[in-house]
């Protein structure tokens, strides 16, 4: 496994780094801060500007933060930090627990189950805010895990501002239970489906973090 997927069991919650995929947004944002900075010196209106361009580069290295964690025990854990949104019986018997993310999130999601990855889908949509119920056609990226409980369906949905989610691993891919496995920009939603005869052990409402919240009852 590269070194970028080492187990996240390692994790240690004091450390953490930049998102894997920030750098477009957060590049050319933190070298206009600097540059207004170094202006600022000369002129007033420079100063005047370096503010609020300051200040977005800070709030853009506060949302692209990846925090190391210590990965919790459990069979399926929460691939997001967020707010559960929805708890809905599926047809097919499996339920989906549907979770909000908010731009103060990390937005970095983590795999649910150890396995392997047999699929990453990309579907082409809209971008309508990620709390509406008409966000089931947004953008989105469809995942399934081989699994010790079968196959596992995960969905990483964009919102009205995340535009862009950006898979970390390919297809086949082996990942341990916590792995760091994409990030979606800004406010958007992902959504688990835990297969049938699997209780869920979080309500509406319930905030969780990625990798460390368990999702399902023993």
């Amino acid at each position: 496994m590269p070194h970028s997927q080492t187990s996240a069991h390692r994790d240690s919650l004091t450390g953490a780094r930049l998102a894997r995929g920030a750098s477009p947004w957060l590049l050319p944002t933190v070298a206009t801060a600097a540059l207004s900075l170094v202006r600022a010196r000369k002129s007033k209106r420079a100063a005047a500007i370096a503010v609020p361009v300051t200040a977005l580069a800070a709030g853009m290295l506060w949302f692209f933060r990846d925090p190391e964690r210590e990965i919790a025990q459990g069979r399926v854990i929460s691939p997001a930090d967020g707010v559960v949104q929805s708890i809905m019986p599926w047809k097919d018997g499996r339920t989906r627990v549907a979770i909000f993310m908010s731009p103060l999130n990390v937005h970095v999601n983590r795999a649910p189950l150890a396995g392997t990855v047999t699929s990453v889908e990309h579907i082409p949509g809209g971008f309508v805010p990620a709390f509406n119920k008409e966000s089931e056609n947004n953008e989105r990226v469809v995942w399934h895990f081989d699994t010790e409980l079968g196959d596992i369906e995960m969905v990483q949905i964009a919102g009205a501002v995340a535009r862009r989610i950006v898979p970390y691993i390919p297809q086949g891919t082996k990942v341990e239970q916590g792995d760091r496995i994409g990030l979606i920009r800004f406010g958007s939603r992902v959504d688990i489906y835990l297969p049938e005869g699997v209780e869920v052990a979080v309500e509406v409402g319930q905030a969780t973090t990625a990798g460390v919240t368990r999702i399902d009852r023993d």
